[in-house]
């Protein structure tokens, strides 16, 4: 009986050791993730990793943290137990994560300045212009793929847009559901074209267990066909991906 007893204590030690938890790493950029007047994580990929996480199926503890793209998606590819989202699924990326997708689909604009003089009706004329992202974006990547040369950096997209508004920039590539509620803000924009649509979701490091991320999957998987996904990207005014 002690036998059994030590033996019942040591697995309930070993699989608290072993415990399945997560890192979520995101960037700001409402209203995909940003931190809120409480302090708190906040926004559409947030409420559907809590819905993902938080499903009975999954049963892992996790942690979302907000910071600066680029180390949120370093993080992800070189820290075990650590997934980055809202990240776009590119060919170069493909490879490098484990992926949970589809969280929603992301129609990016080139927008400019209400009062700039910038004219730009094709991609052709739009290379003229200098244009900012924040690193290690996907849009970094598509603006050397589409032939920009003039590619202003910044750590994040509050400071790209600063420097929009403060004229130190031309153009700027951003998400048709920012565009609008900066629009709705009374911000002084205007969009001068599509540049991509992609489908974003969560890339996790490839050292976690392929059953845990099969397990998010299916449960955002349920989130679609109940209609949940669609009720939270709607709450953001978002459109469900397809």
């Amino acid at each position: 009986m002690k036998r059994l007893l030590l033996t019942g204590i040591l697995a309930l030690m070993a699989s608290s050791a072993h415990a399945e938890h997560l890192t979520f790493t995101t960037e700001s950029y409402p209203p995909y993730s940003f931190i809120s007047s409480t302090g708190k994580p906040s926004g559409v990929g947030v409420d559907l990793v809590d819905a993902i996480m938080r499903a009975s199926s999954v049963k892992a503890s996790y942690t979302i943290e907000v910071m600066p793209w680029a180390r949120a998606l370093a993080l992800a590819e070189t820290s075990k137990d650590h997934c980055v989202f809202a990240a776009a699924r590119t060919k170069e990326r493909e490879k490098t994560f484990q992926w949970v997708t589809p969280f929603f689909s992301d129609i990016n604009l080139l927008v400019a300045l209400k009062s700039s003089p910038v004219d730009a009706r094709t991609i052709e004329q739009a290379r003229r212009y200098t244009v900012s992202t924040q690193r290690g974006d996907y849009t970094q990547s598509l603006l050397k793929d589409k032939g920009f040369e003039k590619i202003d950096v910044s750590a994040n997209f509050e400071t790209s847009l600063a420097k929009l508004m403060a004229g130190r920039i031309d153009l700027i590539p951003m998400s048709e559901s920012v565009y609008n509620k900066l629009i709705r803000e009374g911000a002084e924009l205007r969009r001068l074209m599509i540049f991509s649509e992609q489908k974003l979701g969560i890339a996790c490091n490839r050292e976690i267990s392929p059953d845990l991320i099969a397990r998010m999957q299916a449960a955002l998987d349920t989130l679609r066909s109940s209609g949940e996904q669609d009720r939270i990207l709607r709450k953001y005014g978002l459109m469900p991906p397809r």
